[in-house]
């Protein structure tokens, strides 16, 4: 990702409610994995450290970030409770096969060029019966300046994300959308986005208002809206729980090593 959202992330993770409902949501399907006591986690793509103390409720933490900057925002953020490595998947990992009894990535494979080889690599570093939980932004036709501010290499089909972890050599337990709630407020803000990346393209001369500020949905909002959107969003923990959603912002799959 570019410096400026690393520093946005670090700064709005902790109350942002997109990042909040998230960690709630993968933290409710985590409780159903039936991890071994002790489970050895991995967080490929750690960023600044947001995600390390929910996935310590589960095991032993380790995280593998590329940045140098969200590396040492990590580290600051956590106090140092955690080991992060300097890495990047899928060509340099510092890790022996078999180490992990779970490999996250929470919106990490779409910044991966070579997101197949980057799947290989995770089956390589699962034990077995070991998980990998993987979140994605879905929808190629919800591609927006968002997605350009974040780096982001694509969005996912679900068929697409299934057959890719398929060909990895992991067992698919689940694939399902989330962010189900809020999608059309989602598709709203994407195309909001776009139609003004349209007006300065006609009239560069006048600029956009708001053009330099990354993309919609990026910066904290209101607190009592935040706190609906949290609300909202993380009600979605519920219904995967007991199943998958139709349609949805993002993807989140399971699937296992065997």
């Amino acid at each position: 990702m570019s410096p400026q959202a690393y520093l946005e992330m670090a700064q709005t993770e902790a109350d942002h409610w997109w990042f909040r409902a998230r960690r709630d949501i993968v933290a409710a399907v985590l409780e159903q994995l039936a991890l071994p006591p002790g489970a050895a986690i991995l967080e490929i793509g750690a960023g600044t450290g947001g995600n390390l103390d929910m996935l310590a409720r589960f095991g032993t933490v380790s995280g593998l970030e590329m940045d140098a900057m969200a590396r040492r925002l990590a580290v600051a953020k956590t106090a140092g409770r955690y080991a992060i490595a300097d890495g990047r998947c899928p060509d340099a990992m510092p890790y022996r096969p078999g180490s992990f009894d779970l490999v996250c990535l929470l919106d990490c494979l779409e910044h991966i060029a070579d997101d197949a080889g980057a799947l290989l690599a995770v089956r390589s570093l699962l034990r077995h019966g070991g998980a990998a939980l993987i979140t994605v932004p879905a929808h190629p036709w919800l591609w927006s300046r968002h997605d350009v501010f974040l780096h982001h290499q694509r969005r996912y089909r679900r068929t697409a994300l299934t057959t890719r972890l398929g060909n990895a050599g992991l067992c698919v337990e689940t694939v399902s959308y989330f962010n189900t709630v809020l999608f059309p407020l989602a598709v709203a803000a994407r195309w909001h986005d776009r139609l003004r990346d349209l007006l300065h393209a006609r009239l560069p001369e006048h600029g956009v208002p708001g053009e330099a500020g990354g993309s919609t949905g990026t910066a904290m909002p209101p607190a009592l809206l935040n706190a609906l959107l949290y609300t909202l969003f993380r009600s979605e923990r519920h219904w995967l729980r007991r199943g998958t959603l139709p349609f949805g912002v993002s993807l989140l799959a399971v699937a296992r090593a065997v």
